[in-house]
């Protein structure tokens, strides 16, 4: 395909788009010139009819648009929150139900099991990797009362 066929098809949806978006207006119906001798040809039969079903398309394209224009007016006085009413209402029923794969009592207790470990291991590395004891000794009950008894200094 050309460039010049593209441009052509983009120049027709942007006016078929433009017409669309803007009902009321309407163009003018495009006149064809008139032949000032009027000759009693077979030909002029032809032309006539051409005439006749251009004018007939016209009418239907005028009903066409003047229904839409009924369409638009009716959506028109319906105020902003009844249409979104409307749209949240449609959403609703059209919404399917969300099927969770962990359900979100699974997920409180993993995320509570995750925080333990990651307590008991934050323990383990500061007491026997920053300090000097070792590291199983940070899950002792005797280590923990002596911190204890160093922070209260019983006498």
């Amino acid at each position: 395909m050309s460039t010049t066929n593209q441009m052509e098809k983009t120049k027709e949806e942007v006016t078929a788009k433009q017409a669309e978006a803007s009902p009321k207006r309407k163009k003018a119906p495009i006149e064809q010139p008139v032949a000032t001798k009027k000759s009693k040809k077979p030909s002029d039969k032809p032309e006539k009819e051409k005439n006749q079903k251009d004018v007939s398309a016209k009418e239907s394209k005028r009903k066409k648009s003047a229904s839409a224009e009924i369409e638009m007016t009716e959506t028109l006085a319906q105020t902003r929150k009844q249409q979104k009413k409307k749209q949240k209402e449609e959403k609703r029923k059209n919404k399917t139900p969300r099927l969770r794969i962990f359900p979100i009592w699974l997920r409180i207790i993993i995320v509570a099991a995750l925080s333990v470990v990651a307590l008991f291991s934050g323990l383990m590395i500061g007491y026997g990797g920053l300090g000097d004891g070792e590291p199983k000794d940070a899950l002792k009950w005797e280590t923990w009362q002596h911190i204890i008894d160093i922070v209260v200094k019983e006498e």
